[in-house]
């Protein structure tokens, strides 16, 4: 048996094993019933849909070719991003909600080429609006917001 689209059979099994992960930290977690959820209910409903959807996608790669192929992994991209992130939990405490959230999204922008000059400051400013007025205002949860 031959995979016949690289890319999709690799991405599906990526997907199972998030699936996998998310039920097993779940594990532990009372399940409930579908009228009285537990804890440990939603992700493992979630984890299993995203494992079968991953399965799925997976076997439909050994029969179905795209012509999608692998190529060598984009370690500049995948550094910037994960760069990006890093940087907002370090500097979550330290700078505020608004300014981390700023940073991270410049660094992660810097992944792609294909992004004008305008859009990063636009894009930026109104994904940590977006977070301020969500997570701050709307959920109540205990940010710092600035650096002060």
């Amino acid at each position: 048996m031959s995979i016949r689209n690289t890319s999709d059979f690799v991405s599906g099994l990526a997907l199972v094993a998030t699936g996998a992960a998310a039920i097993l930290a779940a594990r532990d977690y009372a399940m409930g019933t579908a009228f009285r959820m537990g804890p440990g209910y939603f992700p493992v409903l979630l984890g299993g849909l995203l494992a079968l959807l991953g399965a799925a996608i997976s076997l439909r790669a050994l029969w179905i070719d795209e012509g999608n192929r692998m190529g060598g992994l984009a370690w500049r991209p995948v550094l910037l991003v994960l760069g990006g992130v890093l940087s907002f939990a370090l500097l979550l405490s330290a700078l505020g909600l608004v300014l981390a959230s700023l940073l991270a999204l410049a660094v992660s922008a810097l992944a792609t080429h294909d992004v004008r000059h305008w859009e990063v400051p636009v894009l930026s400013a109104g994904l940590s609006a977006f977070s301020l007025v969500v997570f701050v205002y709307g959920l109540g949860l205990p940010f710092k917001i600035w650096p002060v």
